[in-house]
């Protein structure tokens, strides 16, 4: 359905829980704004979770898959020069250290810095990301956007077919609050978690709450405990289904969580 690199990564990730880490929002922000899964992808998801072979994905998660990385930080005027090099090659630290037990890798093809009012809050894509955009469907476009609104730390669609040059292929990629990279301003998600989030969308990953209830398929992942409702800060544990076992898996990049590691 989508493309190889991201179904080969996928299996990945489910061979190693879907990315553990650290523990849903501070007041003005919102961890995600990423909407449900289209319902193709659910049915996809769930017909590979029937089917999992746990040596199939521990081979691919021991396997090195590497993924090109674009990062375009966009600031308005007034905040221009907020985000230097070296937060974004420490946030490229934070991904591989994330994602390397998985079995991937990025490398970081470039770096493009833009000044933008409008851009920059995330509002006109339709404009901003034709232009900034590198690579092919497989490689991966991060927007660090100075101003993205509404207090959102990041937003990412998911995969799906999209034939070059298409709407969807241009608005394919991720993007990030600019001050949410590591030492940014936006404690307490200013260690660079926010990126590793929204790249598990752009691989496929669903919210660990996943149709927020105790039953059915919940993320598709066959080792994510039952949990109903987003984590909210870094609790010691926490348990959304009782009646069901396990704990909410609150050290999963895909919870809502502060960046505390």
């Amino acid at each position: 359905m989508y493309s190889s690199i991201r179904s080969f990564a996928l299996c990945a990730l489910w061979a190693t829980s879907a990315l553990a880490a650290p523990p849903a929002t501070k007041p003005g922000y919102v961890r995600c704004g990423t909407n449900d899964p289209p319902a193709a992808l659910v049915e996809e998801a769930e017909a590979l979770s029937a089917k999992f072979d746990p040596q199939a994905a521990q081979a691919a998660a021991a396997a090195t898959l590497n993924v090109n990385i674009y990062f375009h930080v966009v600031e308005s005027a007034a905040k221009r020069g907020t985000v230097t090099q070296t937060q974004l090659n420490n946030q490229l630290t934070v991904l591989n250290r994330s994602y390397g037990p998985s079995g991937i890798a990025f490398t970081l093809a470039g770096t493009d810095f833009t000044v933008n009012d409008q851009w920059a809050t995330g509002n006109y894509d339709s404009a901003m990301k034709p232009r900034l955009r590198k690579g092919t469907y497989k490689d991966l476009n991060v927007y660090f956007l100075s101003d993205l609104g509404g207090g959102l730390l990041g937003v990412c669609p998911f995969p799906t077919n999209a034939s070059p040059n298409s709407s969807t292929y241009l608005q394919d990629g991720c993007e990030v609050l600019a001050s949410a990279v590591p030492g940014g301003s936006a404690a307490p998600f200013n260690q660079g978690g926010t990126a590793t989030h929204e790249i598990g969308h752009w691989f496929g990953l669903f919210h660990v709450f996943q149709g927020s209830s105790c039953t059915g398929a919940g993320d598709s992942v066959s080792d994510t405990p039952a949990q109903r409702t987003p984590t909210s800060g870094c609790p010691a544990s926490k348990d959304s289904c009782p009646d069901v076992s396990g704990l909410d898996d609150i050290n999963n990049y895909m919870d809502y969580s502060d960046d505390s590691w």
